[in-house]
């Protein structure tokens, strides 16, 4: 591929400014993430402006109705991105932290403790939120970030990245932590994943199937995220009718187009004269598009009938594919057999099936009696997100401050040599 020289000296500002964010105390980390709520309230109506300007771009582009939704910017989600800086303050630095320590018989001292990861690229569609939840998460951790938001919402993204850079200068900081690449064409992402692997340390991607399979495909460094979020919610035998209403009318409802939302829900056959109807009748009464087995259509003839690429189906829309099961062994074969590793949960009031469920299901993610919108960094108290992986290795489900983390063995001695 030709040279990137755009590129590549973000690359080597990212490598510059590495070396001084690892050796900043605590304190003034914290000083820079308060400075930043204050710029972000100050330019408020600037970003809203820009976020204006986006959305009907985007509109006049014929873009999805669900990219534009997580797109926009209100008072609501700029509230919420100040919560987010708010909680990651509160956080404990993650970085020099020893994880545990050991003395050898002659004489060693061994620890191993907590370093950051170095470079992050991050690529990402829509939500301009993402663009300071990474900031704020990266600069904590000692991270460095090149950011690639998407063409929906640059003028947001901009405004919030030029605030970060704006406070780190203010605090004496190198800017070039936080670098978001100001060109919208596509080569500049293609170069990212096969031809910075001097600089980039790992890449984050967050955004549609589409993308992840991209990043997937062509980066030469390792990718934390994941591919797609088809969330289950297992209805057991043992559930309480109510409770299950109020968490599948939230799992599939609240937010329909977000990787927490579930897409698939099976409920145990011994429930159907229960427990059917109502579920189904409180999402088809919420214009919830239902696709079911030969079973559901039976006993809700309004539902459409399923085929099998529904169940291996993201739908990140009010559509939720509905299968009955003999028992929860069924229910966990059918999980592991579609499911994606992200976010799975079981209502149930047995503690026998909850156990089983919570211990046989290896999503990265899994849930008893409680929403799969909960999928969250921030719900869970980490502050912000990266994004989610489903990874089998570090790290697994929400990336938030201690998985921008990696680690190093220190070794002490007194002269000794091995024999």
């Amino acid at each position: 591929m030709k040279k990137n020289t755009y590129l590549d000296n973000l690359g080597k500002k990212a490598l510059v400014a590495s070396k001084s964010i690892v050796n900043l105390t605590e304190q003034t980390k914290n000083k820079t993430l308060k400075d930043y709520i204050i710029e972000i309230k100050k330019n408020k109506n600037k970003l809203l402006q820009a976020n204006k300007k986006d959305i009907q771009q985007a509109r006049i582009k014929k873009i999805k109705e669900n990219i534009i939704d997580r797109s926009i910017l209100n008072d609501d989600r700029i509230e919420s991105i100040i919560k987010s800086i708010k909680e990651v303050i509160k956080l404990k630095d993650p970085t020099k932290k020893i994880i545990s320590s050991w003395k050898r018989p002659n004489g060693l001292t061994i620890q191993r403790v907590t370093m950051p990861i170095g470079i992050i690229g991050v690529i990402y569609e829509a939500r301009p939120n993402v663009t300071a939840d990474i900031s704020i998460l990266c600069f904590k951790s000692g991270n460095c970030a090149i950011l690639r938001g998407g063409t929906e919402a640059f003028h947001s993204n901009t405004i919030l990245a030029e605030l970060f850079r704006k406070v780190l200068k203010k605090n004496k900081i190198n800017p070039d932590c936080i670098q978001l690449i100001n060109k919208t064409n596509r080569e500049n992402v293609d170069y990212l994943l096969s031809n910075m692997k001097s600089y980039i340390d790992v890449i984050v991607p967050r955004g549609g199937k589409g993308l992840v399979k991209k990043v997937l495909e062509l980066s030469k460094v390792p990718v934390i995220g994941h591919l797609e979020g088809l969330c289950h919610v297992y209805v057991d035998r043992y559930a309480d009718l109510e409770m299950a209403k109020k968490i599948v009318f939230n799992a599939k409802l609240r937010r329909t187009s977000i990787c927490g939302a579930a897409e698939t829900l099976l409920i145990n056959n011994k429930i159907i004269n229960t427990h059917l109807k109502p579920i189904l009748n409180m999402l088809d009464e919420n214009n919830c598009e239902i696709i079911g087995d030969k079973t559901v259509k039976k006993y809700f003839p309004k539902a459409k009938l399923a085929k099998e690429k529904d169940w291996k189906t993201e739908y990140l829309d009010s559509i939720i594919s509905v299968k009955i099961v003999k028992n929860i062994e069924e229910a966990i074969d059918h999980i592991k057999k579609y499911g994606t590793n992200h976010t799975e949960s079981i209502i149930t009031n047995s503690k026998k099936s909850a156990e089983k469920f919570l211990n046989e299901i290896t999503s990265s993610i899994v849930m008893h009696n409680t929403s799969t919108q909960f999928a969250d960094g921030y719900e869970f108290g980490l502050g912000a997100e990266v994004g989610i992986s489903t990874n089998k290795l570090h790290p697994r489900g929400p990336v938030g401050l201690e998985q921008l983390t990696t680690y190093k063995y220190i070794v002490k001695g007194t002269g000794q040599i091995r024999p």
